[in-house]
């Protein structure tokens, strides 16, 4: 029951500490917060051929076994589940994808990562906007089947299997990181693992989204210690995920921001 309640609590709590543009007293965060509603703005009719991806995973009747080897789901936590039932629950609405490629924009974009692929919605808005190479992490193959693209989005490549296994792999074969979204197992141990992993790999221009930072107690807990982190400057907390600067000209600073 609490894991049901917690979300709508730490909901509660960052409803009255939000901050609007107007609140910012930093020219360059200011005019960053402008860009990210330009930008979602900009593209009200781009990639509308994922929205209808989405629409007809929506529709299904198929029921997939799926390998799960983080915290689980909230709404459908069994072996067989819907399709339809992933899309609904499990996957990141437009507005926040196109709010990930937005802040992937501001990088090199040349090397990306998504950590939790899920039905492959997001990895299809960040290829979009992927210079080079999307590495999509997956740990369950039936969803990584449901998501894989027929065509087109040649810059995605999934890579599928146990991810203590497949990022650590992955990595030692990249020069750096630009851009990563990290959005898998859900708990306190796994977030921290695989940003630290990342981490090492990333420059001052890299920018790394935590998705579902208020998730669970276990999840805020992982966000904090992100945040106090040496080599993190500065963070925007938008409820459904943290965005982390590692070069900012600031202060060490913190956000909260509505969205």
């Amino acid at each position: 029951m609490l894991n049901q309640v917690y979300p709508l609590l730490s909901y509660l709590n960052y409803w009255l500490k939000k901050e609007d543009k107007y609140s910012l007293q930093s020219p360059l965060l200011f005019n960053t917060y402008q860009g990210l509603n330009h930008f979602i703005h900009s593209r009200k009719e781009e990639d509308l051929e994922i929205e209808a991806f989405r629409k007809s995973l929506l529709t299904t009747d198929d029921i997939i076994e799926v390998s799960d080897y983080g915290a689980g789901s909230k709404r459908v936590n069994t072996t067989l589940r819907k399709v339809a039932d992933i899309t609904k629950f499990s996957t990141s609405s437009r507005k926040f994808a196109q709010l990930y490629q937005y802040f992937c924009t501001l990088t090199p974009a040349d090397t990306v990562l998504e950590l939790g692929t899920c039905m492959g919605i997001t990895s299809r808005y960040l290829s979009k906007v992927t210079k080079g190479n999307l590495y999509s992490f997956e740990g369950s193959e039936e969803i990584a089947r449901v998501a894989t693209p027929s065509q087109g989005y040649d810059n995605l490549s999934l890579q599928i299997g146990v991810l203590k296994d497949t990022l650590p792999y992955t990595l030692s074969n990249l020069t750096q990181v630009d851009f990563a979204l990290v959005d898998a197992t859900h708990t306190y141990e796994g977030t921290l693992h695989y940003f630290e992993q990342i981490l090492a790999k990333t420059h001052p221009k890299s920018i790394i989204a935590i998705g579902d930072i208020h998730w669970s107690a276990e999840m805020e807990k992982a966000w904090e210690e992100i945040k106090r982190k040496r080599e993190v400057r500065l963070t925007l907390d938008f409820f459904e995920c943290g965005i982390v600067f590692l070069n900012y000209p600031g202060e060490k600073s913190e956000y909260i921001l509505d969205f």
